[in-house]
């Protein structure tokens, strides 16, 4: 078996343990609001968590960690890999791990790592966000005008009604009040 089908295996028997696996929440904390879910080991001398009695929520152990194989992967299957310069992707390689690009890095050294990561066809994990064309950002500037009860000034200028009609629609007026 190769060493791709190998990982992919890893992967899916992970997602199918982790579906299995309970979540571990802290004792008594469906009970208090001021106690957290984040799981804390129970020690008290009493605690039926911690003797593990029946009914009681399950506690954490080794045995709900893991297949070996697809610890530590991304779960797009790649091993991340750390980048801090460019420099730092020449020493990645393409086929089994992805680049995770640090946050301390600025939009010049991000921009290089892209480029570099791209000529050797590295996986990005995080990449930069794509920008978005002009037009496209105008036409959202409509939608949201529109979305919040506002009308755009093309429609707010077709919809004033002209001194003539304005005077049209008052003799009108005055005529059905006549009669």
């Amino acid at each position: 078996m190769s060493q791709e089908q190998t990982r992919e295996q890893a992967l899916k028997s992970r997602a199918r343990l982790k579906s299995k696996k309970p979540s571990f929440r802290r004792q008594e904390s469906w009970r208090y609001k001021r106690v957290s879910q984040v799981w804390r080991r129970p020690d008290g001398i009493d605690s039926k968590m911690r003797r593990k009695a029946k009914g009681w929520p399950a506690s954490v152990e080794i045995g709900y960690r893991g297949p070996r194989k697809a610890r530590y992967l991304h779960p797009s299957g790649y091993e991340e890999v750390l980048v801090r310069n460019a420099d730092d992707v020449a020493k990645v390689n393409p086929n089994t791990q992805a680049v995770r690009i640090a946050h301390t890095v600025g939009m010049k050294k991000r921009a290089e790592i892209s480029v570099r990561a791209g000529e050797r066809h590295i996986h990005i994990l995080n990449p930069l966000p794509e920008e978005k064309p002009a037009e496209a950002e105008e036409g959202e500037e409509g939608e949201k005008m529109v979305a919040e009860g506002e009308k755009p000034e093309t429609e707010a200028a077709s919809d004033a009604k002209t001194e003539p009609e304005v005077e049209h629609i008052e003799k009108e007026s005055e005529k059905e009040s006549k009669d």
